[in-house]
């Protein structure tokens, strides 16, 4: 198996520029904004209004109550087949394209390949992962942020808070399926055992990072499906990287892209895959330095 894993293993992508339409900024860039916001999207016409009103009232109700502070939401288009591309540049004509830009893959790469494409994009001193659902409240963005701030000094400028709804297990149990809740405790039981240990709740997808940490652990990422938040936390213990938890609101909508059986058992691979390919040494952790 260590065999197979180290031979099938692939080049890490370069900085996307080569998936993506027209030129962006760059993450090896100084920070211009203090916040960037990453939203993935993968046919998310319906959904994504809801997160975007919510998302983009708490920030310029923000900015009104604090001038100082400054925002860009990236919506990045995974190559979707529905109007998602169309949706969202109607936020960017409403709100500025300064404020809210639209990069749209010419294929979907999956969910951990748009974050990336965002990421790499942003301008922002500290970068949120948001869903395109908006299952999670987007003024509990203070909470991470307050997770973040317990966390320094941060070792050279690196920390991550991530979103947790760890808290809620307990009733979303009483509502699955017995097959459903079996596979989440598989899930749950391989990244502990292979992967992350320190966190309850990896697939959150309601993460902020400093743009150091952001830039430090995204250059390492291969996985660019569902178990990517795994392989970033994993690449964030391995560098060090202080980690906090924190309890978030969270609601189930309607409309999810999880498959529950075959996306359970992609990331039951990948997950095997990421420890052993850098227990082989055919995945290496990489530095990079800002500009």
């Amino acid at each position: 198996i260590c065999a197979i894993a180290h031979v099938t293993a692939k080049t890490m992508p370069r900085d996307d520029a080569e998936y993506r339409k027209g030129s962006a900024p760059s993450i090896h860039d100084p920070a211009t904004r203090e916040l960037s916001v990453v939203v993935p999207s993968y046919n998310e016409e319906d959904r994504l209004p809801l997160m975007m009103d919510e998302a983009l009232g708490y920030l310029e109700k923000r900015q009104k109550e604090d001038p100082s502070f400054t925002y860009e939401v990236i919506v990045v288009n995974d190559g979707s087949k529905d109007q998602t591309a169309t949706v969202a540049k109607e936020y960017s004509k409403k709100y500025g394209s300064d404020k809210v830009r639209v990069i749209s893959l010419e294929k979907n790469r999956g969910k951990g390949g748009a974050v990336r494409t965002g990421v790499f994009s942003s301008r922002g001193e500290k970068i949120l992962m948001a869903d395109a659902d908006g299952a999670t409240k987007f003024a509990d963005i203070e909470k991470v942020e307050e997770g973040l701030k317990n966390l320094q000094p941060w070792p050279k400028g690196m920390a991550i808070s991530c979103g947790s709804r760890a808290h809620l297990e307990k009733d979303s149990i009483a509502k699955r399926s017995y097959f459903r809740t079996l596979l989440m405790y598989g899930f749950h039981f391989l990244v502990w055992f292979l992967c992350v240990k320190e966190i309850r709740d990896t697939q959150c997808g309601f993460k902020l990072l400093t743009r150091e940490a952001a830039l430090q652990t995204f250059s390492s990422l291969h996985i660019e499906r569902w178990a990517f938040d795994v392989e970033l936390l994993y690449i964030a213990q391995r560098m060090k990287i202080p980690i906090a938890e924190v309890a978030v609101n969270w609601t189930e909508i309607e409309g999810s892209k999880l498959v529950p059986f075959w996306s359970w058992l992609q990331m039951g691979r990948d997950l095997l895959f990421i420890r052993l390919r850098y227990m082989t040494g055919a995945w290496k952790l990489e530095a990079k330095k800002c500009n």
